[in-house]
């Protein structure tokens, strides 16, 4: 029988420091992610170029009401339900049939924590502020967020190569 005073998850497991360390990961992310941006409001001007890493990273002020590179531009409401409801089945994910493996943990831990930084900003200003502008090339402005998203694509990927069948011989 079990101890009725150790947590519980949904699963039926019980609550480790072990079990936790995605959901602290998560928190973080999107404690910094929303710092960083309530930051960028305050102490940028929109549009205006800050130097941050010379040669390699500004800072510029901008919105987007789309999603990634612009896509499906002025559609905040629309893109504030996926963001929550990709939310709601990581998190559910998580809860119900925690992902196997560093990788995979990791990289669910890091699109939750994406898809509700940028999912807060649709809901709360009715567009995504990005503000991280590389120098050396062309490429969108971007947040914490969006790189928590990337690097958990980067999480899948090492989860896949790792879980592929190895040949002998």
């Amino acid at each position: 029988m079990s101890d009725p005073r150790s947590p519980v998850t949904p699963s039926g497991r019980s609550g480790s420091p072990r079990r936790l360390w995605p959901w602290i990961v998560a928190l973080v992310v999107l404690l910094l992610d929303q710092l960083t941006k309530a930051w960028a409001l305050q102490h940028l001007p929109f549009g205006r170029v800050a130097p941050f890493v010379p040669g390699l990273l500004q800072l510029r002020h901008v919105t987007n009401s789309g999603a990634a590179f612009s896509l499906m531009t002025g559609n905040s409401l629309a893109l504030g339900v996926v963001s929550a409801v990709v939310s709601l089945a990581v998190a559910g994910w998580m809860l119900w049939r925690p992902p196997r493996g560093f990788w995979l943990t990791l990289a669910a831990s890091l699109v939750l924590a994406g898809a509700l930084g940028n999912g807060i900003d649709r809901w709360r200003l009715g567009a995504v502020v990005d503000f991280l502008e590389l120098v050396p090339i062309h490429f969108p402005i971007f947040n914490l967020a969006d790189v928590a998203i990337n690097v958990a694509v980067a999480c899948f990927l090492l989860d896949a190569w790792q879980q592929r069948p190895r040949r002998r011989g």
